[in-house]
């Protein structure tokens, strides 16, 4: 059966900007009641007013994810504000670009406290609310790179790989209790994600040729959310490197590294 949306109960993270931005909007026009939260506060509150015109309830909290306290409050105010939640997306993320021999320990943990242990920590305290909610559902915001290596973004993607096996053990756990677990792999998109790297070392060598919108991505994730799928690929060029990697390996490694070395 597919997931009606209208009424919906949805906890998003990373909602400032970008996809996570998009993904408000989108769902807002389905008539989904929003909880949502980043850190620059004064944007929530445009997208809040911008969700209300749209007809729903919007509500924001601002702060840090991987804030062990701002998590807690956020799943209080679900509870307060919706008695209960039917959607959570994890979809707050950072990243950082450069060659790993010359990054640092602190930049890794920054990016996998981020992208890996805020979601994973947010859904467990999560959980008792989906259990009883409608239909309910956890969508995480994984990547191409959670499927395949790249060079000069190692910490970003062992978070995104870290993010997709635990998803996929998660699926397989939750699915006794009714709950489906979504996982969206986006290539390249169109975003301020690159403006706000926690460090650059060197200018990006791939740039943005071949992005698709952050509406675009969001507008694939709201259906495949409705359609109760489990990972979707809105890119097609990352979905062909997920598919190639899967069938020629060796020539993919090959290749990459030839890139690696041009650049």
């Amino acid at each position: 059966m597919r997931r009606a949306l209208a009424n919906a109960r949805v906890l998003l993270t990373g909602a400032s900007s970008g996809i996570g931005r998009e993904l408000a909007l989108a769902l807002a026009r389905r008539g989904a009641r929003l909880l949502f939260s980043a850190r620059r506060g004064e944007l929530l509150a445009s997208l809040a007013e911008e969700c209300r015109q749209l007809g729903t309830q919007a509500e924001f909290l601002a702060g840090d994810v991987t804030d062990g306290g701002f998590r807690a409050a956020l799943i209080d105010r679900a509870g307060i504000s919706f008695s209960g939640l039917d959607v959570l997306v994890n979809n707050a993320g950072v990243s950082a670009h450069g060659l790993f021999a010359g990054s640092d320990e602190a930049t890794l943990r920054q990016i996998m406290e981020v992208n890996f242990f805020a979601p994973v920590e947010l859904t467990r305290i999560a959980l008792p609310l989906l259990r009883s909610g409608r239909k309910p559902a956890i969508v995480n915001i994984g990547s191409i790179l959670g499927h395949r290596g790249v060079p000069f973004n190692g910490e970003y993607v062992a978070s995104k790989f870290a993010l997709r096996g635990w998803t996929e053990a998660l699926r397989a756990e939750l699915a006794g209790d009714g709950i489906d677990v979504l996982l969206i792999s986006p290539g390249t998109t169109e975003t301020e994600f690159f403006d706000h790297l926690i460090a650059s070392r060197g200018k990006l060598p791939w740039g943005k040729s071949g992005a698709i919108s952050a509406a675009a991505v969001a507008e694939q994730t709201v259906r495949a959310l409705e359609r109760r799928r489990h990972e979707i690929f809105p890119n097609w060029r990352g979905h062909a490197l997920v598919l190639a990697n899967r069938l020629f390996p060796r020539l993919v490694d090959r290749a990459i590294t030839r890139w690696s070395r041009s650049k």
